[in-house]
């Protein structure tokens, strides 16, 4: 979609203006505009709330003041810190969410385009030069901040310009590149105070790293990343989805735990403190289960023994390995019903170094929370793929801090330590003479071990992920991701698909659902191996986990405590695992080909099939046996976090046993996510946030995978499909991905279409950690 113009091409061409727009000069005209905005869809009430209240605080207010203060808090709803002023003017329309979903585009109101037509970058910052409302890049009390982006001004409101400040303020200091670093670091060399211990000797870093990786002759970036992440207290290690991300951490976390054990001075000598968190329940349980079995399988009798001239305990250093993963609100303390946590600058965490999984859905409020709470000499370490969906909330800091990451930008000084330290050359493309200190605490890691050069998935990310630096070269990306499948559509790989669906009744989306397609799959997905040549069992749908509900459930006949309710617990573990085998992934909530339309309709077709007994009215906003539900909220009352996934199972009521056997209760079966394998039996009427999860949007997919993945793309334009969205869905398939375009399909306009890197954050400017 190059003009939201052209949604609209079909109406009417409304009257030339020969003047500006009532709505830049009256302030009345203004507020109706905003009011029809948001009566179709287009704009947020809270947004026009804020204008309203800017207006009633400040009468005086011009016109363009409130307007471009609606926009920029429209901003925040679509994941952006900010307004850019001067991109808005560029390309106004996209400034708005158009289309709105479910609008039907008949009788629109005028678009920004039409409004905001003459007027001219210097008009609206002067129109920002009220004191009252808006202060300039300061500290302050005004509700918003007028301040400069790398390309051009913006408008902030004012907290999320102090999230960004704090944010710069924290790396910097870890980066050395502060005033206050400096000043710290002067200080240390006059003896003023010990120096932080975040770099150890390079001989004794070498010996432990050779002992925790292979040796070879060619650059393994899973060892480089750990001694990058070893030298610097920030650190970040971004990857695709099977590069080692999980891996490297927990060789890190070994090596960390092994040089404070190993230290000379005995007195000193201590395990260090460390933490591990995810954004959400879904993804801190998948980090929990996953390092907890890397633990148990690393070998570290040549690591003991290499740091130290005693050595170390093995047995201590496998205990010092933190295995436990926790979400960032339960590590940071919330407080319900407020934006503050227990733990600030005032109550630091105590801790020596912290480890977040999935970076990339930390928004830049809980960034700012995170590195406040932080203690100055602790290290911070991201995991994450720079290329997944940012957080639905504002801010995508993993992204913005990995800008440069592709090339790497190491300084001669940094390349020459690393291939001390890890015994390999860094290749000149990864070098660069004006390499920058966030440059030098990033590192890349390059090779997938999940998708090999047979893998049609692991093919197919990689040419949707492709950067586009010239709009030209959208055609040829068009064709890389077309040639992924094949001539007419027919996928060239064993383990991917391509339904087509010719309209919103096409039965082939229920067949999809219900039997996993595997027709759609070169032999029908059998006889094919994983990398380590295990069977894969073929494409499934929905049909297996209810089938699993069926036949595996217990004869108890009382839903008892304790051991009496293993059999039960049991049964959940196979249906949720069974559950697991299949997602099918949308982009919207909205539409025929949203959620709110999917889920009651796949509903409907596993109750054709057989395997569903719901009325239309349970499947649309009731409870029935076998509905799958996501947690859309964080509940600490129940343990329960946002994005966990539990499925609805009928157990006996043993309360009525005697006087109505056979009598059963409707109770949600959750994963515990300590990673125990233990089940959490919840009771439907305690869950107020949550929804059918038949078809779940890509944006709750994160952190989460599943064995056959179906992404279903709409029919029609929406600046939600992006190349982002796209490559998120793909890479949430471990071993099956179908690809379902409706319509007239939008893979050729979504891979070539980015988050604009206009509205990102400027966390990461030139004059402040670039130096």
């Amino acid at each position: 979609m190059n003009d939201i113009k052209d949604l609209f091409e079909d109406l009417p061409e409304p009257p030339e203006s020969p003047t500006r727009h009532p709505a830049l000069d009256e302030t009345p005209a203004l507020m109706a505009l905003l009011a029809r905005w948001v009566e179709r869809g287009w704009l947020r009430a809270l947004d026009r709330a804020l204008a309203a209240f800017l207006h009633r605080e400040v009468p005086e207010a011009p016109a363009p003041l409130l307007l471009a203060a609606a926009l920029a808090s429209h901003q925040l709803g679509r994941g952006h810190v900010c307004l850019d002023l001067a991109a808005t003017l560029e390309a106004p329309d996209l400034a708005l969410s158009l289309p709105p979903e479910g609008d039907d585009l008949s009788d629109p109101p005028p678009l920004p385009s039409e409004v905001l037509d003459g007027l001219t970058l210097a008009d609206w910052e002067q129109a920002l030069a009220n004191p009252s409302l808006v202060a300039n890049a300061a500290p302050g009390s005004t509700p918003l901040v007028h301040a400069p982006g790398p390309h051009g001004p913006r408008l902030y409101l004012r907290r999320y310009w102090q999230y960004e400040q704090e944010i710069r303020r924290h790396i910097s200091a870890r980066l050395g590149t502060s005033d206050e670093a400096c000043r710290r670091k002067l200080q240390l060399t006059t003896g003023a105070a010990r120096r932080p211990d975040t770099a150890t000797a390079p001989k004794t870093l070498a010996t432990a790293l050779d002992a925790l990786f292979p040796t070879t002759t060619e650059l393994d970036w899973q060892k480089t990343a750990c001694a990058l992440a070893a030298r610097s207290p920030f650190a970040v290690i971004t990857g695709g989805p099977g590069t080692g991300k999980t891996t490297t951490v927990v060789k890190l976390l070994a090596l960390l735990q092994a040089m404070a054990l190993g230290r000379p001075d005995t007195a000193s000598a201590r395990a260090l403190r460390i933490r591990l968190a995810a954004p959400t329940g879904k993804a801190a349980a998948r980090l929990n289960e996953s390092i907890a079995g890397q633990v148990k399988q690393l070998s570290l009798a040549e690591l003991a023994g290499a740091v130290g001239q005693q050595g170390v305990d093995i047995s201590t250093l496998r205990d010092s390995i933190p295995t436990e993963v926790t979400t960032l609100h339960r590590l940071l303390g919330s407080r319900p019903d407020t934006r503050h946590f227990r733990h600030h600058a005032g109550n630091p965490l105590a801790l020596d170094a912290l480890v977040i999984d999935e970076a990339s859905m930390v928004d830049i409020e809980m960034m700012a929370a995170v590195l406040t709470a932080l203690p100055a000499r602790a290290r911070l370490i991201l995991l994450g793929d720079k290329d997944q969906l940012a957080s639905v909330e504002a801010g995508a800091v993993l992204g913005d801090l990995c800008q440069r990451a592709e090339g790497g930008h190491y300084s001669a000084e940094t390349a020459d330590w690393l291939e001390a330290v890890t015994g390999t050359p860094i290749p000149a493309q990864y070098r660069d003479t004006d390499g920058q200190p966030l440059d030098q605490a990033i590192a890349m890691l390059r090779v997938s071990h999940r998708f090999d050069a047979q893998s049609g998935i692991g093919r197919l990310a990689e040419a949707v992920n492709r950067p586009l630096p010239d709009k030209r070269l959208a055609r040829e990306k068009r064709r890389a991701v077309r040639e992924v499948f094949g001539a007419e559509g027919k996928a060239r790989y064993r383990d991917l698909a391509r339904l087509p669906l010719s309209d919103a009744e096409d039965s082939g989306l229920d067949r999809l659902v219900v039997e996993g397609n595997p027709a759609g799959f070169s032999q029908r997905g059998q006889g094919r191996t994983d990398r380590r040549g295990d069977p894969v069992a073929p494409p499934l749908g929905y049909r297996h986990y209810l089938e699993m509900l069926r036949s595996k459930r217990p004869d108890e006949s009382t839903f008892g405590e304790s051991e009496a309710r293993q059999p039960f617990d049991a049964w959940a573990r196979a249906v949720l695992q069974a559950h697991g085998q299949f997602q099918l992934l949308c982009a919207l909530r909205k539409g025929p080909w949203g959620i709110e339309g999917l889920n009651p309709r796949i509903g409907r077709a596993l109750r054709r099939a057989g395997l569903l007994q719901a009325s239309d009215l349970e499947l649309e906003q009731g409870w029935f046996e076998g509905r799958p539900v996501l947690v859309t909220r964080n509940d600490y009352g129940l343990g329960l976090m946002n994005g966990d996934i539990g499925i609805t199972l009928a157990v006996p009521d043993s309360r009525n046993a005697a006087q109505q056997p056979g009598r059963t209760l409707l109770r949600v079966a959750f994963p515990a996510s300590d990673g125990s394998g233990s089940i959490k039996w919840v009771l439907p009427s305690r869950l107020q946030a949550v929804e059918t999860v038949f078809a779940m949007t890509v944006h709750k997919s994160q952190g989460s995978e599943f064995t056959h993945t179906a992404l279903l793309l709409p029919d029609a334009p929406n600046p939600i499909l992006t190349r982002e969205l796209v490559y998120t869905g793909i890479t949430r398939a471990r071993h099956w991905l179908t690809l379902v375009e409706t319509g007239r399909g939008m893979l050729d306009e979504a891979v070539t279409r980015e988050v604009a890197p206009s509205v990102r954050m400027s966390v990461v400017p030139s004059d402040t950690l670039f130096l």
